[in-house]
């Protein structure tokens, strides 16, 4: 999707306040007295990704309300626009908000942003991706590992193509921090093994771009000469997997994914995508919501952290980094379905219904 910058009063308008809970604890917040309610800014990256809206953002409410019942969260989506995103900043910090959970467009680009919280002594946690900048906290999964996990079920999909097959690189948007961690863990795991064809970094996580960049991957490779596609997430496999059915590549190769989201389980399920990394939202999100509630209190971080991340500049922050789970036809069942995600109803609509009942998705 192309993003394209907004005016101020847009994107003012965009930060709105969400919900209105029941006693928050005392402590140093930023601008509120002791005894006030306090009010945590949760600023999400974009809309493409299914899971900032359907998941990170009511569990991270839910564990916001349930930790404080008299906080108020200031939810804003900056639709993949960084300006839009540094306005809500901005607007958070004149609000007076006393922490903000920020899942940075831009990591780099959000940095004077981060500043100026800073400067205005209002903590920022760092949600899922490493912002830089003065950050209090961090929460996110192993990105590293989520790579591995990626190289090592296409290497066990391709089976003995994997011997000097050739694959497409997809990997993720080069402004996200993660996407450079997905790629290093998938190269561990890759590199000497298979022969990267055609490597390709996606701005803004885009399905359109992936579908492009595929499409002119096969025009250089032919079809029928590739062997497996990395994707680095659901979106970008779905972008893939467009523009291989629409080349006629049959059959498909393997291909990657992650996030587990719905639209890709249903894939793996039709055998159009292989397997897709699952990130437990719920977690996630709890660490997140106490580590926003401990730090509009003025708390101390570490009593949620389980261990330390260095960020960019080199400082060291109380972080919780969680472990990432593959998924793949034969674990549907006993990951997503037994922990809650989708039920076999929301799953086996009824054009998959017949491959459900082959899998024993019953």
């Amino acid at each position: 999707m192309n993003a394209c910058v907004r005016d101020t009063a847009l994107a003012l308008a965009a930060f709105s306040t969400a919900v209105s809970l029941a006693a928050c604890g005392s402590g140093g917040g930023n601008t509120s007295g002791s005894g006030s309610a306090r009010k945590i800014g949760v600023l999400l990256p974009d809309s493409i990704t299914a899971r900032w809206e359907t998941q990170d953002r009511p569990l991270l409410e839910q564990k916001i309300r349930q930790s404080c019942s008299d906080c108020t969260i200031e939810h804003a989506n900056a639709k993949g626009d960084v300006a839009i995103q540094q306005e809500q900043m901005d607007s958070a910090i004149a609000d007076g908000v006393d922490a903000i959970v920020l899942t940075a467009v831009d990591a780099r680009a959000m940095r004077p942003s981060v500043d100026r919280a800073a400067a205005a002594h209002i903590p920022v946690i760092a949600y899922d991706r490493l912002a830089e900048g003065p950050i209090s906290g961090y929460v996110s999964f192993d990105g590293q590992e989520v790579g591995r996990l990626q190289g090592k079920a296409l290497l066990t999909a391709m089976g003995a193509k994997a011997h000097a097959g050739r694959i497409v690189m997809m990997n993720g948007d080069p402004s996200d921090p993660n996407a450079l961690l997905f790629k290093q863990g998938a190269l561990s795991e890759l590199r000497g093994k298979v022969t990267i064809a055609k490597e390709y970094d996606t701005p803004q996580w885009s399905a359109a771009a992936a579908n492009l960049n595929m499409s002119g991957a096969i025009s250089a490779l032919g079809v029928g000469h590739i062997n497996g596609v990395y994707a680095a997430n659901d979106s970008l496999a779905a972008g893939s997997i467009t523009a291989l059915k629409a080349n006629k590549v049959s059959p498909l190769p393997p291909v990657t994914g992650q996030d587990a989201e719905l639209a890709a389980v249903r894939r793996i399920v039709g055998g159009d995508q292989y397997m897709t990394v699952y990130k437990p939202f719920g977690p996630e999100a709890a660490a997140g919501g106490a580590m926003a509630v401990a730090a509009a209190r003025g708390q101390s971080l570490d009593g949620v952290a389980t261990g330390r991340v260095k960020t960019r500049g080199g400082t060291e922050v109380p972080a919780v980094l969680l472990t990432p789970v593959p998924v793949t036809l034969a674990t549907i069942k006993n990951t997503l379905v037994k922990g809650g995600v989708y039920t076999l109803a929301q799953i086996c609509a009824p054009p998959l219904a017949g491959d459900c009942h082959k899998a024993g998705l019953t």
